[in-house]
């Protein structure tokens, strides 16, 4: 019995070793937990969509070898086409790397923006025009000021001497036999009081002193109202000038400080929210300067706060959109020749009717002082797609609000700031349906970033927990993995994902590495189901969508997809069977409508067979039936005769 019991024991510890065991192990790669939420909300387990292919740090693409400079907080990716850019915040520079069959190659540090062209010659005589107007500002005044002491002691001398003489006459009376009456004042008293007055030279050289300043602050501010429109004129791009210096040599540089985000448009120029340097550079290829965005010189725009970028896109018009730092009022947004156009897409408020009679009724006028303000909250990053709609997500909201669609912590935004992401499932896009609220570790996902694939699929990342949830274009969770901790896969400060086809990269700058993830078997059969779903090829996608629930029996948005492709042709009854299945009541609903439409279309002549023989045969009946009593009634009529 002893001995049966331990075989039992065994037995169950294998079998939990091989639950823990996660998903696609066995093929030798690293994987991470993948589940889904069913329709009531409850977690699903399901095989892994992705699996960690590399990581990629300081040591792997060589920087250790470049100045022992290591990886320090980066901020952000950014990839156009097979290049990689990583904002090394900590180290003021943007590393490049260049992707080719599957490894990262070292292309080059960007740390310094190049003054090709004369506009540091046109900025520096700007700003020494300045400077010198402003000193000769300085001197003026000062020479007013001291026109003014002379004048002042000029003007009051005689007064001075007036009391003197009055204190003089008096002193004899107090002083009796002592004091004769002559004797005001003694010679050596006034002859200090007459060193003591200005002399007219004096006078006549301070009032020219005055006039001659003024003069040569009139002939500097000319020059700098001169060297402004000069500068207005010349299209000039240094605005920023102490940030930039000159060698030896007479080239013209300026230094990254706190590089935050980077852009590349389709031309390859390169865009940089350099933070630190209060602007947003625009460089070529070869990292020659081509514009400075900086401070819009708008009342719109709040001239007390820095201009601080954090993030930017830049659609294919060259236009370039700005998240700023303490900015709330939406998006800034350049055009392309660098001017200043507005904001876009600021977030709406919502507040509750009983916090606003709350703070407009019952609190003083100092209780609102010390309250918080029902102002707009900020973006904490966008990512432009193909198309040209930016999305945006926030992570300052009411957990309250999230389900309801009130908080829309994702957003697609359109030309005018108008969110129009579909959001055709039961929950909008939040991230995790599930959480506990009351510790740091817990509570709602906050999404820290975005990015989008191909067919307008997207992949969220939230930084609680290191997680990243996918979805379609209809706003369905497609699959969510990630975690926290030390191991490959995991994440410890996960700031910024980016995509290459349907690779994924996330940024983690605890770790100051990045995670490139490759879809599975799985991961990759859901992608072609979609994409094959949207090219018209209906009867394939319903075969794959087969493939996914032979891999993920409780697979929801296979139902969905195999009905929406049995829908595509035309097999109505068939669809609402797999929408049923799904609990895709509106989809349930649309196939119903056109089944009902094709049976009664089908059905019409038996249709109108009934619905005459419904309105014929009671007219029939009701006719010999009258026909009867009527006979009836004859008889009746005889026989009383």
């Amino acid at each position: 019995m002893k001995t049966f019991r331990t075989v039992l024991a065994m037995m169950c510890c294998l079998v939990i070793m091989a639950g823990a065991i996660p998903a696609g192990a066995e093929d030798g790669f690293s994987t991470s937990y993948t589940y889904g939420y069913d329709y009531w909300e409850d977690v699903q387990s399901s095989p892994d969509a992705y699996r960690v292919k590399t990581v990629i740090d300081t040591y792997t693409i060589g920087l250790d070898n470049l100045n022992n400079t290591l990886l320090r907080r980066p901020q952000s990716l950014f990839v156009k086409g097979q290049d990689l850019y990583i904002c090394d915040t900590g180290n003021n520079r943007i590393i490049q790397l260049s992707f080719s069959d599957g490894e990262a190659r070292f292309v080059r540090t960007i740390e310094t923006v190049v003054d090709a062209d004369d506009d540091y010659g046109i900025a520096k005589t700007y700003y020494t025009k300045a400077e010198e107007y402003e000193k000769a500002i300085a001197v003026r005044l000062e020479a007013e000021e001291k026109l003014a002491a002379l004048t002042a002691e000029e003007e009051t001398a005689p007064a001075e001497t007036e009391q003197a003489s009055a204190e003089g006459e008096a002193a004899p009376e107090a002083a009796g036999a002592e004091g004769t009456e002559g004797e005001n004042a003694s010679p050596e008293a006034e002859t200090a009081a007459e060193e003591e007055k200005p002399s007219n030279e004096e006078i006549e050289a301070a009032t020219k002193a005055v006039a001659d300043a003024v003069a040569e602050e009139e002939r500097l501010r000319q020059e700098a109202i001169q060297a402004e429109e000069t500068v207005r004129n010349s299209g000039c791009k240094i605005w920023q000038y102490e940030a930039w210096k000159e060698d030896e040599g007479g080239n013209v540089s300026s230094s990254l400080n706190q590089p935050n985000d980077v852009a590349v448009d389709d031309e390859g120029n390169i865009y940089i929210a350099d933070t630190n340097n209060y602007r947003v550079v625009k460089m070529d290829k070869d990292c020659n300067l081509l514009w400075e965005f900086t401070k819009p010189l708008d009342a719109t725009f709040d001239q007390s706060q820095n201009f601080l970028p954090k993030k930017i896109v830049v659609d294919v018009a060259g236009r370039v959109y700005g998240l700023c730092q303490n900015i709330n009022k939406g998006l800034v947004k350049f055009e392309e020749d660098g001017s200043f156009s507005g904001f876009i897409g600021a977030n709406k408020v919502n507040v509750s009717m009983a916090d606003y009679i709350w703070k407009r009724y019952f609190q003083t006028k100092e209780q609102r002082a010390q309250t918080s303000n029902f102002v707009p909250t900020e973006y904490e990053n966008i990512y432009i797609d193909d198309e040209g709609f930016i999305y945006a997500t926030t992570i300052v909201f009411s957990e309250g609000d999230l389900k309801w669609d009130n908080a829309k912590p994702i957003r697609r935004l359109n030309g005018i700031g108008n969110d129009i992401l579909i959001k055709n499932d039961k929950i909008p896009p939040i991230g995790d349906l599930d959480w506990v609220s009351g510790s740091e570790a817990t509570g709602p996902s906050r999404l820290v970033d975005i990015t989008v694939l191909n067919d307008d699929m997207y992949v969220a990342l939230d930084k609680i927990r290191g997680r990243m949830f996918g979805y379609d274009s209809q706003g369905v969770m497609l699959w969510a993995f990630g975690t926290r901790g030390n191991v490959n896969g995991a994440f410890n400060g996960a700031v910024s994902i980016e995509h290459i086809g349907h690779n994924l990269l996330v940024l983690d700058q605890l770790k100051n590495n990045i995670t490139i993830f490759e879809p599975t078997e799985y991961g990759d059969t859901i992608y072609s189901a979609i994409e094959t779903y949207l090219k018209g090829e209906y009867d394939e996608s319903a075969e794959l969508w087969q493939e996914v629930l032979k891999q993920n029996a409780n697979y929801a948005l296979a139902f969905r997809g195999i009905g929406r492709a049995v829908l595509r042709q035309n097999r109505f009854e068939e669809a609402m069977e797999w929408f049923k299945l799904a609990h895709d009541r509106d989809n349930y609903g649309r196939a119903f409508k056109l089944y009902r439409k094709v049976w009664v279309e089908k059905n019409i002549w038996w249709i109108l067979l009934i619905v005459a023989a419904l309105l014929i045969i009671p007219l029939v009946i009701g006719r010999v039936k009258k026909m009867k009593w009527e006979v009836i009634a004859h008889e009746h009529s005889k026989v009383r005769k």
